[in-house]
């Protein structure tokens, strides 16, 4: 757990070294449009799955840190009981499967 935590610290930080593009205006609007943390945190999981270091250092600078940590915390959780719902295991089964752990 904590590997994945050092990787998402890195992947931030490659972000805010990256200068962001212009804002992202919705069309006609003239105003960039606001993204808020669980958005961000899909995009940035996703990317990072998909192996796309452009668009999850995108989605990092979307919100803070702090903001991106928390929505993809949020994110594992609810896929995590997702899946031990699916699989009719426990939530503590189903991450320890998923992080390649031997079980308690």
């Amino acid at each position: 757990m904590i590997r994945v935590f050092e990787k998402l610290r890195r992947r931030v930080e490659e972000a805010r070294q990256t200068p962001a593009p212009g804002p992202s205006a919705s069309p006609g609007s003239g105003r960039a449009r606001q993204r808020n943390l669980f958005e961000a945190a899909a995009v940035y999981v996703a990317a990072c799955a998909e192996n796309d270091v452009e668009k999850s250092a995108e989605a990092a600078r979307w919100v803070s840190p702090e903001a991106l940590g928390f929505g993809v915390n949020e994110l594992a959780c609810r896929a995590v009981i997702a899946l031990a719902r699916e699989r009719d295991e426990s939530p503590q089964t189903v991450a320890r499967t998923l992080l390649g752990l031997p079980a308690a």
